[in-house]
């Protein structure tokens, strides 16, 4: 049986069947603060997946961008009088000593938006001779009219897109535009902001169309699967798909896949907010893998509030693990559970649509069932593959807290 993943297009759990060689897009940071939870949630989800298509013989060729130039990161470089290319790279060093931390594969590649602005001009340029653009005051705006199906991703109202792209930074009162929900491809840059030559203009590129760049540059015309959190479902991944389809002919993406947001104190997360919690600021406090498993014990669709009591759940259940994979090396120990139908339940959680707290529920009644003892001696090894299977390396002894 293939995996069932839920389809953000078709709002159903779909047989997701790839081909051997998987292309996948994740949208990555912009660059701008520290890691903080929702961004090891979204992330961890995409690395478990990965994990079960390889031990499913696919290989992964996973593709997620720097977003090191827009709205976000050059007021943040003002504000703190560095260059945005300086606070760029130092937020990447910590992103990924982060992630690394946390036991997520690398992805195969991490362009960045500032070296892919040739090909996000020529794309501009595609979508102004072809109709689908216009210039305005500066500026390059894609025409919504030209695409009759915009919307078919977030299946939102017309009024629901309008008050969610002035929540998210689409500017719908800006005189400029043609319609309240046309976006920005290209826009003037103010005096102390960076600026590239185009032949519509000098300017920086806006949000949309680097995704659009770099995801046909690194994959071609269309994706296999397509992620990031919800947050981008409108108006991030609604304009991509208009943006590059409108190009290409074909779809984006086969899958859309989107992880939900992580709370804190009854919000969001957010910078504005001030509620962020930092994974840096937990691995001071805590084992790397307490708090892998604590967020995974949340499904990736199900929006969740973290309460500081999440990662003694995370540590009571990594010393359940441990303690029953260090059963196999004990030359006394005489054997635990038949490991099969723990395994077969870690495998069918994960195969319906990325289950991954009913796994780790699998995952713990096998420990629990080493511990009891029995007659399979093969039952920590098992124990151990599992546990990598969702990213948990057993084969160390515990870390810090």
């Amino acid at each position: 049986m293939p995996i069932r993943l839920y389809d953000t297009a078709r709002r159903a759990i779909v047989p997701f069947e790839p081909p051997p060689l998987v292309r996948m897009y994740v949208c990555g940071i912009t660059p701008y603060d520290s890691t903080h939870l929702g961004h090891a949630a979204t992330y961890l989800t995409y690395d478990v997946l990965i994990r079960r298509l390889e031990e499913l013989g696919h290989e992964v060729a996973l593709v997620r961008n720097v977003t090191d130039v827009d709205d976000s990161i050059l007021p943040k470089a003002r504000q703190l009088g560095v260059n945005y290319l300086e606070l760029a790279d130092a937020e990447m060093a910590r992103f990924r000593s982060d992630m690394e931390a946390l036991g997520m594969r690398p992805p195969l590649s991490e362009p960045r938006a500032t070296e892919a602005v040739p090909q996000i001009v020529d794309l501009v340029q595609k979508l102004l001779d072809n109709g689908h653009a216009y210039r305005a005051d500066g500026s390059v705006y894609f025409d919504i009219s030209t695409f009759p199906a915009y919307g078919q991703l977030s299946h939102y109202s017309r009024d629901e897109m309008v008050r969610i792209a002035a929540e998210r930074g689409g500017r719908p009162d800006d005189p400029a535009k043609r319609d309240a929900l046309d976006f920005t491809l290209w826009q003037r840059s103010a005096p102390d902001e960076p600026a590239w030559d185009a032949p519509f203009g000098p300017g920086r590129p806006g949000w949309h169309i680097e995704c659009s760049a770099m995801c046909l540059a690194a994959h071609g015309r269309t994706l296999d699967l397509h992620g990031g959190g919800t947050d981008l479902i409108f108006p991030h991944h609604e304009s991509e798909i208009a943006q590059s389809t409108s190009i290409t002919g074909e779809p984006l993406a086969r899958h859309w896949m989107h992880s939900a947001m992580v709370a804190y104190d009854g919000e969001k997360m957010s910078k504005s907010l001030g509620n962020l919690v930092f994974v840096s600021d937990l691995l001071k406090v805590a084992d790397a893998r307490a708090i892998r498993l604590a967020l995974l014990r949340h499904h990736y669709r199900a929006g969740f509030e973290w309460f500081d009591t999440d990662l003694d759940e995370g540590r009571a259940l990594l010393r359940r693990l441990l303690a029953a994979a260090d059963c196999g090396s004990d030359p006394k120990f005489a054997g635990g559970a038949d490991p099969r139908p723990f395994a077969e339940r870690v495998r069918a959680a994960l195969d319906e649509d990325l289950d991954v707290p009913r796994a780790l529920d699998a995952l713990d009644d096998l420990a629990s069932a080493i511990l009891s003892g029995g007659d399979h001696r093969e039952a920590p090894a098992e124990l151990l593959e599992l546990a990598n299977l969702v990213g948990v390396d057993l084969t160390v002894a515990a870390r810090t807290g």
